[in-house]
């Protein structure tokens, strides 16, 4: 006598959706720039290097995903690793860089966390123990707040108003990056590593 599997119902993948949602925000938001740069919040804050970058920092998962033909696409990673672009690309365009006095350092805490994070979940192995992911997501995060800080600089805080007060910002924008970064790495330890002893 056979049995007959009842089918189960299909669970609704979010984060999947949530991630292609994000991704194509991005997007949107890049094609709107492009045609209407008065209104995009970022002229005069470096908008062409930011449409050469976001665009790359929003597909270099998929790309490398896709050049090594892994099995299971890292949907939460591609995800995390979407939204520092489109949210600043979102404040930008809402005006909250320059009408929210919060904002900016909020952001440089939370979006380095999503990236870094992001990065950890894609690329750094499950083996590592969890002080030496921690220290894998101060490497990255700081590294990237760096080379994030100079790239403002050189194309558009040197030759702007902001100059005045960019050594003060630049040293909280990178300690406020560092501490998400250190955050994101706490939590991904604490979560995927499978030992605190473990190398």
């Amino acid at each position: 006598m056979t049995t007959m599997a009842i089918p189960q119902p299909r669970r609704t993948n979010w984060i999947r959706y949530a991630a292609v949602a994000v991704k194509l925000l991005l997007f949107a938001l890049l094609l709107a720039a492009l045609i209407w740069p008065d209104l995009s919040g970022i002229k005069g804050k470096a908008s062409t290097a930011r449409l050469i970058v976001y665009p790359v920092g929003g597909m270099v998962l998929p790309l490398w995903w896709w050049l090594r033909r892994k099995d299971r696409f890292p949907w939460p990673a591609d995800l995390l690793m979407t939204l520092p672009w489109t949210i600043d690309l979102l404040g930008n365009r809402l005006n909250l860089f320059d009408t929210v006095n919060w904002w900016d350092d909020a952001m440089h805490f939370v979006l380095w966390a999503f990236l870094t994070a992001g990065v950890l979940l894609a690329f750094v192995p499950r083996t590592l123990s969890r002080p030496v992911t921690t220290f894998v997501a101060l490497g990255f995060g700081t590294t990237a707040a760096v080379v994030w800080e100079v790239g403002e600089y050189v194309t558009f805080v040197r030759t702007s108003p902001e100059l005045q007060t960019a050594y003060t910002d630049t040293l909280g924008d990178l300690t406020l990056g560092t501490l998400g970064a250190l955050l994101a790495g706490l939590v991904v330890a604490r979560f995927t590593t499978p030992s605190s002893f473990n190398v």
